[in-house]
């Protein structure tokens, strides 16, 4: 091999190097949290034979919800929504919608509204694009026997790009949806307040704007945001908590109010008289996803904080109160959501088919989490 092809393959591989360790030297020491090894304490899930799998073979799945009436609502990338009734994946979707399926961009959250049983109605958050590029909206859709009758814009114009598209949906404890968008590879538009991107958005059921919002005749709820994709309330407080994935490092918790800007692009794992700082900061990057807090003690996780990890492959825990740390699922591949059902038990899904890991046999699946 010439010296020149072989300083071009040497080069690039010593920056890597030098450029993560520069990253792990100056980042914010006090806010560091390691990963988490591979064995936990003695609530390791995994090692108590407390999983199951519900299903397999669902291909790049992205959002999951259950419902009252015990049936799973699943999202897939490519645009599928699946659904598991009686513990069996049906073989045909509830739908599929025309996405544009590059990178993050894609077919991607799903919430079911608090009164699906009665009204049938949920949601989904998804990228297509225009003759001016990509973007994100939230449909409304109505199914009958597992399938889509109806649908309904009902916010539209979020910017979009190949990375960095957020897209998680929930219901808060006010009845209200909450969205978390990305910056579209566009920092300077998460502290816009004219743009969609970036944000926490909050908007009635029917996509008007709630009067109570912290800017008038807004959406945004709270901004400064790369990309963030998860949304979980605490139900004694109503704290709110959202993980936001950091540029090298750096994913953040945050406990989020209206009307705060959480940072980014100017400030990660910080804050200052503009930016609010963090709950928690993690160096090297979790990637979370979607998280919970846990209203029932099923599973002993009543009150905690817990996190799905894409990059860090594991499902963690984190105790609100004392702020104690560990992993209670590991051996899965990534997570990229997880959700709490009305009897307590704790549905977990898998994200190894996107292209970003080596996909398991039967992958990707759901699991159930159970104390066997």
């Amino acid at each position: 091999m010439e010296r020149r092809q072989l300083l071009r393959l040497v080069i690039p591989s010593v920056i890597v190097i030098i450029v993560s360790i520069i990253t792990m030297k100056y980042s914010p020491s006090e806010t560091l949290v390691p990963l988490p090894s591979p064995v936990s304490d003695s609530g390791n899930l995994t090692d108590l034979k407390g999983v199951e799998i519900i299903a397999k073979g669902l291909q790049a799945p992205r959002a999951i919800d259950v419902s009252k009436d015990g049936r799973l609502f699943i999202t897939e990338k490519s645009g599928s929504i699946r659904v598991v009734a009686n513990g069996t994946l049906l073989q045909e979707p509830v739908g599929d919608i025309r996405v544009e399926n590059i990178g993050d961009a894609g077919l991607l959250g799903l919430a079911l509204h608090p009164n699906f049983t009665q009204n049938h109605l949920f949601y989904v958050y998804y990228t297509y694009s225009n003759n001016t590029g990509l973007f994100n909206r939230v449909l409304m859709l109505k199914e009958n026997n597992n399938k889509i009758i109806d649908s309904k814009t009902i916010i539209d114009g979020i910017p979009g790009g190949e990375y960095r598209d957020g897209g998680h949906l929930k219901f808060g404890p006010d009845g209200k949806i909450y969205v978390s968008t990305g910056d579209a590879s566009i920092p300077g538009l998460s502290h816009d307040l004219d743009s969609l991107a970036g944000k926490i958005l909050r908007i009635n059921d029917d996509g008007t704007i709630p009067h109570d919002n912290p800017f008038a005749n807004s959406s945004v709820y709270a901004y400064g945001f790369r990309n963030a994709q998860g949304l979980a309330w605490n139900s004694v407080n109503d704290n709110l908590y959202v993980p936001d994935q950091g540029a090298a490092g750096n994913d953040e918790i945050n406990l989020v109010t209206p009307g705060k800007n959480y940072g980014w692009p100017n400030e990660e794992c910080n804050g200052n008289g503009e930016n609010t700082a963090p709950f928690l900061c993690f160096n090297p990057s979790l990637e979370p996803s979607g998280v919970i807090v846990p209203a029932s003690d099923k599973l002993g996780y009543k009150g905690h904080l817990i996190v799905a990890a894409l990059k860090g492959s594991h499902l963690r825990e984190i105790n609100l109160e004392t702020g104690r740390q560990s992993t209670i699922l590991v051996g899965y591949g990534r997570i990229a959501d997880v959700v709490e059902s009305s009897d307590g038990s704790i549905f977990v899904l898998t994200s190894n088919t996107d292209g970003r890991a080596l996909p398991q046999k039967d992958d990707d699946k759901i699991l159930r989490l159970t104390r066997s």
